[in-house]
């Protein structure tokens, strides 16, 4: 049989199957490659409980990672959407690394501002989101407790994975998005023998014939030790077109001469503080 997984917690998975049945599945093995938003190939071990046998093709992946283990966030998806908020203050590392991700993997990216009825927080916000802004990178502000339905189109066509520091407002944006979120969750609580919804695992919600919606938990910090050097580079946009045009061929971009990057930041065509965060990722890969 062929499923696909909606909601991931730990080693345990919950697989939809073609009729609509939530069936809830382990993996072959002691290790689990298996994310949310995974086609997967399962077989029925009991009237309640099945076995994934074969991960199917994926067309992109996206996780963190450190120096000791990587944490799937989501599988086949082709829109991130990056929450972030008037209040509490947000992360523009945190942000830039989410986007490095998703531009490593030709993940479209979206930036959600939300909590824009606190209007005189707004203009702050907007000005820490003004280097995105400037890249060509989409923004939408709205807040999700009012307008919520201003995202809907963005996310029309797509499947789109919704990740964010806690207390962004993603829950509040989910429910307003699909109304049935709190039975759905029940559903896939009961199907994993849990008392009650925990944010802990990620989950996949149907918006509409075309469009699904994956929720991920809250994160504080976003590894990208899977990533090499170059692969950092060039998943720095603006960056590209510099790449290959310094003077030594492995140049750090740090002090040596005649670095195409370098001279691009002193003439103001690449933002000095993307520049820095750049070389702290750099910096800390061994140990992020």
């Amino acid at each position: 049989m062929e499923g696909c997984v909606v909601a991931a917690h730990g080693r345990q998975y919950v697989v939809e199957l073609p009729d609509g049945g939530l069936l809830p599945c382990f993996p072959r093995g002691k290790r689990s490659d298996v994310a949310c938003g995974d086609r997967v190939d399962i077989q029925r071990t009991s009237d309640d409980q099945g076995v994934i046998e074969a991960i199917q093709p994926r067309t992109s992946l996206l996780y963190r990672s450190n120096v000791v283990r990587q944490k799937l966030i989501a599988a086949n998806v082709d829109q991130i959407v990056i929450v972030v908020a008037t209040e509490p203050g947000f992360s523009d590392e945190l942000v830039t690394r989410a986007l490095l991700a998703a531009e490593s993997e030709e993940i479209e990216p979206l930036i959600v501002l939300n909590k824009c009825d606190l209007s005189e927080r707004v203009p702050a916000a907007r000005a820490q989101l003004a280097v995105f802004a400037a890249l060509g990178y989409r923004i939408v502000e709205l807040s999700a407790r009012d307008h919520a339905e201003d995202l809907r189109p963005e996310l029309f066509g797509y499947t789109s994975v919704l990740v964010g520091q806690s207390g962004m407002g993603k829950s509040t944006l989910v429910n307003a998005l699909v109304p049935d979120a709190g039975a759905a969750t029940r559903e896939i609580s009961a199907a994993l023998d849990s008392g009650k919804h925990t944010t802990t695992h990620a989950t996949l919600y149907h918006l509409d014939a075309e469009s699904e919606l994956i929720d991920s938990p809250g994160l504080q910090e976003f590894g990208l030790g899977h990533l090499d050097r170059q692969e950092i580079e060039h998943a720095f946009r603006e960056f590209r077109p510099y790449l290959g045009q310094c003077r030594f061929r492995d140049c750090h971009h740090d002090r040596e001469p005649d670095c195409a990057l370098t001279a691009a930041v002193a003439a103001g065509r690449i933002d000095p503080r993307r520049f820095t965060v750049y070389h702290r990722i750099i910096g800390t890969q061994r140990v992020d």
